[in-house]
């Protein structure tokens, strides 16, 4: 299994990039760097102008919108993880801890991806959607540290397997691209077969992929909003490249892992 697609890491970053994931994991309040700000950095410009395009957002009305997905997503009414099964399957209290901060942070970033880089994308590429609000507030980041991200050849054999088949979950075209919530689990491969065991009815009844789709059009709608209040500077030649990263990134691993996360969280509730 190999990188999905070109990056450049956090620990090769140096000059203008590095600073510039410094500052994504500042607004955020995250330790990472999530794999769409890493491809930008391949394509000259693109991290640097994508990422001075929608920061204001962040800084602004995103994270209610992020707030109102998380809110209003329709997940499927499923049972989760007693807190014996957990137990049973080796994971003692400190490595549930390390499990809930692992999908908080990615339950945290990715709603505020999909509502902010949906909004570019609406504001290049504006599409009819649904009337939506934000909501009222947002909780702040948590802060927690979670791992490093493993590399890709670290994770053993049936390990790599079973992340490549979690992240056929809930795709409604051919999976491009690896979510690197799934490879930040394989820390802990008991966990990553609970949640295959759980998922996979609902993969065989359709309804990850029916969930998939209502989050990617709740993206679309809270990024219209957003669209409005963006003030790009010149683009870069590298633009049609950056937007359909974007497009990839938002209309597939975003929006499919933004509603799996949500339900894999709510499964492992504390």
């Amino acid at each position: 299994m190999a990188e999905s697609v070109p990056s450049v890491l956090e620990s090769e970053a140096s000059g203008e990039i590095a600073d510039i994931y410094a500052d994504i994991r500042k607004v955020l309040g995250t330790s990472v760097v999530n794999l769409i700000w890493r491809n930008l950095a391949t394509m000259p410009g693109a991290l640097e102008w994508t990422w001075s395009t929608v920061r204001p957002l962040y800084l602004g009305d995103a994270p209610r919108h992020a707030e109102a997905v998380r809110q209003t997503i329709a997940l499927p009414d499923w049972p989760g993880f007693s807190a014996d099964t957990l137990l049973a399957a080796g994971l003692d209290d400190t490595e549930q801890c390390l499990i809930r901060n692992v999908l908080d942070s990615y339950q945290y970033t990715n709603a505020l991806a999909l509502v902010v880089l949906s909004a570019l994308l609406a504001h290049y590429e504006p599409l009819p959607v649904d009337a939506v609000r934000p909501a009222d507030a947002a909780p702040a980041p948590s802060g927690a540290r979670i791992p490093e991200l493993p590399p890709i050849e670290a994770l053993d054999p049936e390990v790599a397997a079973l992340v490549e088949e979690l992240n056929t979950f809930g795709e409604d075209t051919e999976p491009q691209l690896i979510a690197s919530m799934y490879r930040h689990l394989g820390y802990w491969p008991s966990y990553l077969a609970l949640v295959r065991t759980m998922l996979a009815p609902l993969q065989r009844e359709g309804r990850l992929t029916a969930l998939t789709r209502s989050t990617r059009a709740l993206g679309r709608a809270h990024g219209a909003v957003l669209a409005k209040q963006l003030k790009p500077e010149t683009p870069p030649e590298t633009l049609d490249g950056a937007l359909r990263s974007c497009r990839l990134f938002v209309e597939h691993p975003i929006a499919r892992m933004t509603g799996l996360c949500a339900l894999i969280r709510r499964a492992t509730s504390a």
